[in-house]
C-alpha cells in the first residue's frame, strides 16, 4: 500500500460525510413501514437484503464488495420512486465464536493469565503426491483465512492481540457472550461509516440470545419437520473411536476447524492369476482401492501406483469383497459401514508394497484392458488409502513418474517391473483445457523442462497452472460427456460409478485430528438430523422453480442445476456451538446454514418486536414478548390462510406484523459471493419453496444480471445477485468451519475446495477473503483491508466509487487502490467546479441554447441519462458508474472546450442537477452535499430520477465527427511538422504551417461507390451478415470499372468490416446522414485554435486534384497545409507595469484588424477577450516608434485601425501597407496595442 503525500482531499470528503451521515440520522432517513408506504404514492416497493456476515472480527472488503450491490440498487431504486427496505442482521449461530472462547480457556488454564507461551514454530510439511496442488501464496503461508486476517499466532491469545486488544480485554472473550457484545455494535458502526441505507431499527443478532429470532427459527424447523422435510439418520461426522463419540472442536488437541473430505473410492480388481502373496484368497474378488477427488479423470488411467516399502493390508469387507489399502485408511472405512462390525477391521492379509507390484488390474472407465500395479516412491501414509490411480494425461506428478519408469530399466528391474507393463501406456485425452490442450500434464512438464520426480517446486507450479483452468475451463472429451465443463460432468461421472459398484464414497479427516485423550480421530457414520434435499418431490420443486429463471449468466444457471442435481442430505445439527436448540430434540443445535435460509421474512417485522436492540430485549413497540410468539402465531403472520390463533396479543397488533411481511414479501434483491451458491442460496430456494409452496410461485419476474436469478413471487426469492469475488479469490477458505482461531486452512487446493462445496459436508460461516491490487490481502504484507481502514483511507465514496467499478459479473472482481484514489480526486474537483459554476452563475451565457454544441450537450445528457438508467436496471454497475459518471463527465469537458461562445448556464445547471441524481447511489455523501449547494429544500433521499429529454442520435454522431476531425489535423500536422526522412544529418523542422484546406467529399468516389454497393446488396442478402472475403473479392474481382484498383479494393473492403462491428450498418451508406461541411463550418473557429493556424478554408473535393478526389470520401475529409508569407513587424504596449510586453508578429496579404488581435492572443496568454484590445498605428511610421510614449498620453499621435482596414504586404520589399476607407498608408515597421 503506497502513502499519499497528502489528505487534504480526502479529509474534506470525510467531513462532508461525517455532516450528511448525521443529517441522515436525524431525519431517519432510511426507516421505513409498510403503513407509511403503502399510504404514499409509489411506483412500488423494493426489499434488499444481503447474507449476513458472522461476528468473529471486523467486517472487510470482501463484505462490502458484495453488499455494495444491495447498497447501489437500493439508491437506484430509490431516485425511481420505489419504497425502499435494506435490513441488515448479524451472524453469531455456530462454532467459530464457542471455539475461540474455549480456545481463550484452555490457554488461561494451560498457560497462565496471561499466559506465557513457549516459542511458536512451524514445521515444514513435504507435499505428497496424492494431495492436490497448493497454491503458493507469500501472504497465506498455511493460515486460514481468519489467521491470514489477524496474524500469524498459532495461539488465539495472540490473534485477540494483533487486533490491537489488551490482555485484560482479551480475557473477557473467553466467554462467548462477550463476542456478541463486542463485534455486532462495532459491524453497526462501520457500515453507518459506509453511508449504508440501512433500517437499523430490524437489526439483531442471531442464536438464541434473542428470544424473538429463537422464537422464530424454530417455528421454521418445527414447519419443516411437520411437512417431512427433516429427517433423522446417519451422517458423517469427526469421531473418536477412544472417547466413542463425535469428536467437535472443542474435545480437539489439534485440528480446530477439520471437517470431514469426501473422495471417491475407486475400487480397481485384482486380475487372476493373482500375485504370489495373494494367492490364498483365490475365489474372492480383491480391489486395490484408490482414493481420488478427480473422478472425472478416472477414463485416463493407464496405472495404478503402490509404494513398495509401505505396510498395506488386505481387510474383509461387508459383502466379502477384499479391500487392500493401509491401515489408516481401513480404520476410517470400519465407522463408515464398510465392515460388518462398526470399528473393527477383519484384516486377512498384511503385506508390503513391493508383494503386490506388478499385479494385473481392471480399472473402471480406463480405454486400457489391463493396467499394472507400478511403484511410486513419493505416496504418503497420512492422506488417502496409499493405492493412488495414475492419470498421467491431467497429472503432472503421473506424468513424470510414467516417464522415470519408462526410462530407467533398471528401476524397472528393481522391482521386478516388466517391460510390457510400461512401454505400451501412453497418456489417454480426456479433457481439453485451453492453452494447455488435450494432454495438459505432459505439455506442461515439457514447457517447465520437468525432468524428474524430483523436480518438485516445477511440479508445485505446473498443478497451480493447471489444475485450476483445468476444472472451471476444461472441456470433457470422454463419450457421453463431450463437450460438458469438467465442473458440470464431475458429479454425474462419480454417480455412474457408484451406480455401477465401480466406487464407493469414502471419507477422512481433512487433516489429522487429535482428540483431547490422545486419540487420532477418524470420520464416522453417526446419527443426525437433517434436511432432506435429495427429497424427490422438493428437489422437483426446486428444478421447476429454477426453470422459470432468468439468469442471464449461463455460468450461474449450470451452477445452480448441478447443486440441485447432486444435491442430498444437509446436517441440520449438532452439538456444540452456539444457535437454537432443536425445538423437538434440545440436544442438538440447528446449525449455521440451516438457521439463515428465511431470516429475510424476520426482518419485516423483527422492528416491531424487539425493540431496537440486537438482542430483542428492548421494549417491543406493540408490546409483544417473545414467549408470546407461538407457532400458530407464526402461522398467522407468514400464512395467509392461517387461522387467527388464540393470543392474548391484540388482533391489531397481529394485523399489523402480518401487513408488514405481506408488503415487503418476496425479497428483490438477495446478492452474494458465488462461492454460497452450492450452498446457501440453493438452501434458500429449497426452503422457500418448502415454507411457502403453493402461493409462492404464481408471478416470475426477469432481471438481467450476471448471475442474477429472479424466482418464485409471493413469498419466495426473486433476486439473486451473485457477484464474483474480489480479484482473485483467495483459495484457502471461501466458507468453513473456521474461525478468529484457525491456523491452518481448511482447503489445500481449488480442487479440494470445490470438493467440499460439492459435497454434503456442513458448511459452517462464510466470509470472502479479497484481493486488492496485485498482491493477496493480508496482515503481513499490510494489504488486508477492514471496511474502516478502507474509510480512513479513502473516505466513504471514493472506497464505493471503487467497488462499483470493480466489476459486475461472476467473474472475479478487483479492488484497485489508484481507482480509489483517482475516485477521491474526481469527487473533489467535481465538488469545487460545482461551487466555481455558482459563483460565476453571472458570467454564463444566457438566452437561447440553440448553437451546435448546445443542441449536442443536451442530447448527450439526455442519452447519458437514459443508458445509465438501462445499466441500474440491470444492475451493471461498472457500466452505471462508466456511463453515468466517466462519460458523463466526458461530455462536459467536450462541450466546455468546443463551446467557443461559452457555455449556457441552463445546461449547465441541468447537468449539474441530472450528474448528482445519477451519481447518487454510488456517492451519497458528496451529492447530498451538492444538492445542498444548489438550494434544494429536501434531501436528495427524497428527490427523483431525471426526467430525459429527445436524443437525436444524429447529431451525436456529428458532435463525434467533429472530434475525429479534430483528432485527425492535429495528427496530420504532427506528420507535416516532422523532420523529413532519408538524408542522414537532416534533422531541419519543417516551418510550422498558417494555412490549411479542408476537403469534404459529398460521394464516394466510383470505385469506393461500386464496393459499397456490393457490400450492401451482400449484407442485405444475408440478413445482416457479410461473406467470406473470398466471396466478396471473387465477385469485385468479376467487376471491369475495379481492374485497376483492385489492390485497394480488398483493403477498403476489410476496413469497412472493422467499422460495420464498431458502428452497425450505416457505415455502409452511400453518403452520411448529416451534413459534414456544415458541422465543419460551424465550428471552423474551434478546428483552427486546436491546431493553432491562422485559417482553415472549406473546400469540396471536387475542387481539388485528383489525388484528394480519389482520397477523400463521405466522413473522411482529406486536408493539406501551406505556409502563407507574411512580413515582421513590431507590436509594442506602450503601458506601464501591466504585464503586457512588445513581440514581434507576422503580418500576411489580407488580413485585418482581429486576425492580428488573435495572433497576438496566441502569443500572450494574459489577453483573454478580442474586445479589450485596441490596435493602433503611428501617425508617423518612421519617427513614431523613436518618441518615448507619455503617461497617460499612450495614444497620442497614433490612429487606431478599424474593423474594415485590410493589410497588404509587399514580400519583395518587406513593406507593410494598409488599406482604411479608400486610402492606402505605409504602417512603418512597429504597431501598438493597448488592452483595457
Amino acid at each position: 500500500m503506497t502513502e499519499r503525500k497528502g489528505t487534504a482531499k480526502v479529509d474534506f470528503l470525510k467531513t462532508i460525510e461525517k455532516e450528511i451521515q448525521q443529517k441522515w440520522e436525524n431525519e431517519k432517513a432510511f426507516e421505513v413501514n409498510a403503513t407509511d408506504a403503502a399510504s404514499h404514492k409509489s411506483n412500488g416497493k423494493y426489499f434488499v437484503t444481503f447474507p449476513y456476515p458472522y461476528m468473529n472480527g471486523r467486517l472487510h472488503l470482501g463484505h462490502t464488495f458484495s453488499l455494495s450491490k444491495c447498497e447501489f440498487a437500493v439508491g437506484y431504486q430509490r431516485l425511481k420512486g420505489k419504497s425502499c427496505l435494506f435490513p441488515f442482521g448479524l451472524h453469531c449461530t455456530g462454532m467459530p465464536i464457542k471455539a475461540c472462547a474455549d480456545k481463550l480457556k484452555r490457554e488461561m488454564e494451560l498457560y497462565g493469565c496471561p499466559p506465557e507461551f513457549p516459542d511458536e514454530e512451524e514445521e515444514e510439511e513435504e507435499q505428497p503426491k496424492n494431495e492436490e496442488v497448493v497454491i503458493k501464496d507469500k501472504a497465506k503461508g498455511k493460515k486460514s483465512k481468519a489467521a491470514a486476517k489477524t496474524g500469524s499466532s498459532k495461539y488465539q491469545w495472540g490473534i485477540m492481540r494483533s487486533l490491537g486488544l489488551s490482555d485484560e480485554e482479551i480475557m473477557r472473550f473467553s466467554e462467548a457472550e462477550h463476542w456478541l457484545d463486542f463485534f455486532p455494535p462495532l459491524a453497526i458502526q462501520d457500515l453507518k461509516s459506509m453511508g449504508l441505507k440501512v433500517d437499523w431499527r430490524r437489526s439483531f443478532i442471531t442464536t438464541d440470545v434473542n428470544p424473538y429470532y429463537d422464537s422464530f427459527v424454530r417455528w421454521q424447523f418445527l414447519t419443516l419437520k411437520e411437512r417431512n422435510k427433516i429427517k433423522f439418520g446417519k451422517r458423517y461426522t469427526i469421531y473418536s473411536p477412544k472417547d466413542g463419540q463425535p469428536c467437535m472442536d472443542h474435545d480437539r488437541q489439534t485440528g480446530e476447524g477439520v471437517g470431514p473430505q469426501e473422495y471417491t473410492l475407486i475400487k480397481i480388481r485384482v486380475v487372476e492369476p493373482y500375485p504370489l502373496k495373494l494367492s490364498g484368497l483365490k475365489g474372492k474378488n480383491i480391489f486395490l482401492v484408490a482414493a481420488t477427488l478427480r473422478p472425472e479423470t478416472m477414463a485416463g488411467q493407464t496405472n495404478c501406483w503402490i509404494r513398495p516399502d509401505m505396510k498395506y493390508i488386505g481387510f474383509e469387507t461387508v459383502n466379502g469383497d477384499i479391500f487392500i489399502c493401509t491401515q489408516r485408511a481401513a480404520r476410517n472405512m470400519s465407522y463408515q459401514g464398510f465392515t460388518k462390525i462398526t470399528g473393527v477391521v477383519p484384516v486377512v492379509k498384511e503385506l508390503m508394497g513391493e508383494e503386490i507390484l506388478g499385479a494385473a488390474l481392471s480399472a473402471p472407465l480406463t480405454s486400457y484392458k489391463v493396467i499394472y500395479a507400478l511403484p511410486m516412491l513419493t505416496i504418503k501414509e497420512d492422506k488417502g488409502t496409499g493405492v493412488v490411480s495414475s492419470v498421467p494425461s491431467d497429472a503432472p506428478d503421473d506424468i513424470t513418474a510414467l516417464r522415470d519408469l519408462k526410462k530407467k530399466q533398471a528401476f524397472r528391474a528393481k522391482y521386478g517391473i516388466k517391460d510390457e507393463m510400461v512401454l505400451p501406456f501412453e497418456p489417454v485425452p480426456i479433457i481439453e483445457i485451453p492453452g494447455f490442450g488435450n494432454l495438459s500434464a505432459p505439455f506442461i512438464c515439457d514447457e517447465l523442462k520437468i525432468q524428474s520426480q524430483n523436480d518438485r517446486e516445477k511440479l508445485a507450479e505446473a498443478k497451480e497452472r493447471i489444475y485450476l483452468k483445468g476444472f472451471y475451463e476444461g472441456i470433457m472429451l470422454v463419450d457421453g460427456y463431450k463437450g460438458q465443463k469438467v465442473q458440470d460432468a464431475k458429479k454425474p461421472i462419480q454417480k455412474k460409478m457408484l451406480d455401477n459398484g465401480e466406487a464407493m464414497i469414502y471419507m477422512e479427516p481433512e487433516k489429522q485430528v487429535m482428540s483431547r485423550s490422545g486419540d487420532e480421530c477418524v470420520v464416522a457414520l453417526c446419527d443426525q438430523w437433517y434436511l432432506d434435499y435429495g427429497e424427490e418431490n422438493w428437489k422437483q420443486q426446486a428444478h421447476e422453480c429454477l426453470k422459470n429463471l432468468e439468469t442471464f449468466c449461463e455460468e450461474t444457471r449450470r451452477n445452480f442445476e448441478a447443486t440441485l442435481s447432486w444435491l442430498q442430505e444437509h446436517a441440520c445439527s449438532r452439538t456444540y456451538g452456539l444457535g437454537t436448540r432443536l425445538p423437538w430434540d434440545e440436544q442438538w443445535l440447528i446449525e449455521s446454514l440451516s438457521d439463515s435460509t428465511i431470516y429475510m421474512a424476520f426482518y419485516t417485522v423483527a422492528h416491531l418486536l424487539q425493540g431496537n436492540n440486537l438482542r430483542g430485549q428492548g421494549e417491543s413497540p406493540l408490546g409483544i414478548r417473545a414467549n408470546q410468539m407461538t407457532r400458530e402465531v407464526w402461522d398467522y403472520i407468514f400464512f395467509k390462510t392461517a387461522p387467527y390463533p388464540a393470543t392474548k396479543i391484540p388482533k391489531a397488533s397481529l394485523d399489523r406484523l402480518k401487513q408488514e411481511f405481506e408488503y415487503w414479501y418476496p425479497v428483490d434483491l438477495r446478492a452474494s459471493g458465488k462461492d454460497l451458491v452450492p450452498n446457501h442460496l440453493s438452501y434458500y430456494l429449497y426452503n422457500h419453496v418448502a415454507m411457502w409452496p403453493v402461493q409462492r410461485l404464481d408471478i416470475v419476474v426477469t432481471t438481467k444480471v450476471a448471475g442474477l436469478w429472479r424466482a418464485i413471487d409471493k413469498q419466495g426469492p426473486k433476486d439473486i445477485y451473485v457477484p464474483g469475488h474480489q480479484y482473485p479469490v483467495r483459495l484457502e477458505r471461501l466458507i468453513g468451519r473456521k474461525m478468529a482461531g484457525s491456523c491452518e486452512s481448511k482447503w489445500t487446493s481449488p480442487l479440494k475446495f470445490r470438493e467440499d462445496l460439492t459435497s454434503s459436508t456442513t458448511v459452517e460461516c462464510f466470509a470472502l477473503v479479497e484481493k486488492v491490487d496485485p498482491e493477496m490481502m493480508s496482515k503481513s504484507t499490510g494489504n488486508f483491508l477492514t471496511l474502516t481502514q478502507a474509510i480512513e483511507k479513502f473516505s466513504a465514496d471514493g472506497m464505493r466509487l471503487a467497488l462499483a467499478d470493480a466489476g459486475d459479473t461472476v467473474e472475479d472482481a478487483n479492488f484497485v487502490e489508484s481507482m480509489a484514489d483517482a475516485g477521491i480526486l474526481r469527487l473533489y474537483t467535481w465538488v469545487e467546479w460545482v461551487k466555481e459554476m455558482l459563483a460565476n452563475w453571472d458570467s454564463l451565457r444566457s438566452g437561447s441554447a440553440t448553437t451546435f454544441n448546445d443542441r449536442v450537450f443536451a442530447s448527450e445528457m439526455n442519452s447519458g441519462i437514459m443508458k445509465t438508467d438501462q445499466n441500474y436496471e440491470k444492475m451493471m454497475f461498472k457500466e452505471a458508474l462508466k456511463t453515468g459518471f466517466f462519460e458523463f463527465q466526458a461530455a462536459k469537458d467536450k462541450y466546455r472546450e468546443l463551446a467557443i461562445e461559452g457555455m449556457h448556464r441552463d445546461l449547465v445547471l441541468q447537468f449539474i442537477e441530472s450528474q448528482t441524481l445519477l451519481l447518487a447511489p454510488f456517492c451519497p455523501h458528496v451529492c447530498e452535499h451538492v444538492w445542498g449547494l444548489l438550494g434544494k429544500p429536501e434531501s436528495i433521499m427524497k428527490a427523483s430520477w431525471p426526467v430525459p429529454g429527445p436524443v437525436d442520435e444524429v447529431l451525436i454522431r456529428s458532435s463525434q465527427y467533429l472530434t475525429e476531425v479534430a483528432h485527425e489535423l492535429r495528427l496530420r500536422l504532427k506528420n507535416y511538422m516532422a523532420p523529413a526522412k532519408g538524408k542522414k544529418g537532416s534533422k531541419e523542422t519543417p516551418q510550422k504551417p498558417s494555412h490549411c484546406t479542408i476537403y469534404v467529399a459529398k460521394n464516394y468516389p466510383p470505385w469506393q461507390h461500386t464496393t459499397l454497393s456490393v457490400l450492401q446488396k451482400h449484407y442485405q442478402a444475408n440478413g445482416g451478415q457479410l461473406p467470406d472475403n473470398k466471396i466478396i473479392a471473387s465477385e469485385l474481382n468479376s467487376l471491369p470499372e475495379l481492374k485497376k484498383y483492385m489492390k485497394r479494393v480488398m483493403p477498403f473492403v476489410a476496413m469497412i468490416k472493422e467499422s460495420l462491428e464498431k458502428k452497425g450498418p450505416r457505415v455502409l451508406d452511400l453518403e452520411l446522414e448529416f451534413d459534414e461541411r456544415a458541422v465543419l463550418m460551424e465550428n471552423i473557429v474551434y478546428l483552427t485554435n486546436s491546431v493553432e493556424l491562422e485559417h482553415i478554408e472549406l473546400k469540396f473535393a471536387s475542387e481539388g486534384d485528383e489525388k484528394i478526389k480519389e482520397d477523400c470520401c463521405p466522413g473522411k475529409p482529406f486536408c493539406t497545409f501551406r505556409v502563407e508569407p507574411g512580413v515582421s513587424v513590431f507590436l509594442v504596449n506602450p503601458q506601464p507595469a501591466n504585464g503586457h510586453f512588445s513581440t514581434k508578429i507576422e503580418v500576411r496579404q489580407g488580413d485585418g484588424r482581429d486576425a492580428i488581435i488573435r495572433r497576438l492572443m496566441k502569443m500572450d496568454r494574459g489577453i483573454k477577450d478580442l474586445s479589450k484590445v485596441k490596435l493602433m498605428r503611428f501617425d508617423d511610421p518612421l519617427l513614431g516608434p523613436r518618441r518615448v510614449p507619455l503617461l497617460g498620453k499612450e495614444d497620442a499621435e497614433k490612429s487606431p485601425i478599424l474593423d474594415q482596414a485590410v493589410f497588404h504586404i509587399d514580400i519583395a520589399a518587406k513593406r507593410v501597407h494598409l488599406i482604411e476607407n479608400g486610402l492606402t498608408t505605409d504602417i512603418g515597421d512597429t504597431l501598438v496595442y493597448i488592452v483595457n
